[in-house]
């Protein structure tokens, strides 16, 4: 039977709990995979969500098209497209477990230009004219007939 958990671990001597799976990398600097530290970073809700972003092309590491297993170091330069926005930041530090978003946000830094072009984009979007129905929702039957025979009206002058 085991001992019951202490502050330092189990039982078992030179046992401490680390805070991430870091590995070191050839150069040996710790690394963690691209795909966990985007989800760590909340850049994506899953784990799936990144693995599929990154082989899709949407993360480029260093300038280059990484494979979702790539290590990720502390100063490496990253492109990320979510949606209609383009994330370039900088790896601060680096995490393989999710926490809270003030947490996430310690990770990386973004840079200014990035920041700006997201903020062009978003007034951009908000501005944008709206695609929907004028008048608020569906057309009554009573306009249907009016377009109908609007456009009826239309084809015979210009058949």
């Amino acid at each position: 039977m085991q001992a019951p958990p202490t502050k330092t671990g189990t039982a078992r001597e030179g046992y401490l709990p680390s805070m991430s799976r870091e590995k070191p990398t050839s150069d040996g600097q710790a690394g963690v995979r691209l795909d966990k530290w985007l989800w760590a970073a909340r850049f994506f809700k899953t784990r799936s969500l990144a693995t599929e972003a990154v082989n899709g092309g949407k993360v480029e590491l260093n300038g280059l098209r990484p494979k979702p297993s790539k290590d990720v170091k502390a100063g490496d330069q990253l492109r990320i497209r979510v949606g209609p926005f383009v994330h370039t930041l900088t790896v601060r530090a680096l995490s393989d477990r999710r926490g809270p978003a003030t947490a996430a946000a310690l990770l990386f830094e973004e840079s200014a230009e990035s920041i700006a072009a997201r903020e062009r984009l978003r007034e951009q979007h908000r501005l944008a004219p709206s695609t929907q129905y004028e008048e608020g929702g569906r057309p009554t039957k009573k306009d249907r007939r009016t377009m109908s025979a609007f456009e009826e009206r239309q084809r015979r002058r210009g058949g």
